[in-house]
């Protein structure tokens, strides 16, 4: 069966999880969230107590902990905190911790091998998988959508006031997108769907088309 690898990149609020988990089972492929590797090492260095400013520290502690990520739930060191790292704790502080290239190398390798021991066929999710993990994927997809829709659906999950989590977006955004290692960007060669105003239905359906056409 030939590899077959699917790119989603884009920020947060653009439906990128939601919609990569759903054509992941329509097309019957593996999903790997990626975002879930830098949130777990987020909360390995907040409970080890290190400088999460210290890219150092921060990589000492990943690899003194036992990572695992399988059927889309995170395991560390043998505790399912798949929901303790989307907490506000985690959320907060996240993009310091994936600005770090000794963090974001040791996830990188992971990552590859983790697609390449399900014979190469997977939906990567994440925010620069099409322009550094998987650069040869077979389809490179950038979610997108303006940044009050992003706040509102946020802001309907969390409950937390729109406007605090527009300011919040907007800083990630910023982080994300300045970092010296692996900014969040649109990959060469990806085909880009602006969500805002989209429904869920359509967005999957517009992926699948993709999926379709290059088979």
């Amino acid at each position: 069966m030939p590899t077959l690898i699917i790119a989603m990149d884009g920020p947060s609020g653009t439906g990128k999880s939601t919609v990569s988990k759903e054509v992941a089972r329509r097309a019957g492929l593996p999903h790997l969230d990626t975002g879930a590797f830098y949130r777990v090492a987020t909360l390995a260095a907040l409970r080890a107590a290190v400088d999460l400013a210290d890219g150092a520290a921060v990589a000492a502690a990943v690899d003194r902990s036992e990572i695992e990520y399988e059927d889309g739930r995170m395991i560390l060191n043998g505790d399912d905190v798949t929901e303790e790292i989307r907490g506000e704790a985690v959320t907060s502080v996240v993009s310091k911790v994936a600005a770090h290239a000794e963090v974001r190398k040791q996830f990188v390798d992971e990552q590859r091998r983790w697609v390449e021991t399900r014979g190469g066929r997977a939906v990567v999710e994440g925010r620069d998988i099409g322009s550094v993990v998987f650069p040869d994927a077979d389809i490179k997809i950038y979610l997108d959508a303006r940044a009050e829709v992003r706040a509102r659906r946020r802001a309907a999950q969390t409950g937390e006031p729109a406007e605090d989590v527009l300011a919040d977006i907007a800083r990630r955004d910023h982080l994300d997108s300045t970092r010296e290692t692996s900014p969040l960007q649109v990959p060469e060669g990806a085909v880009v769907i602006d969500t805002s105003d989209m429904r869920f239905e359509g967005v999957v359906e517009r992926v699948l088309e993709l999926i379709e056409a290059n088979s």
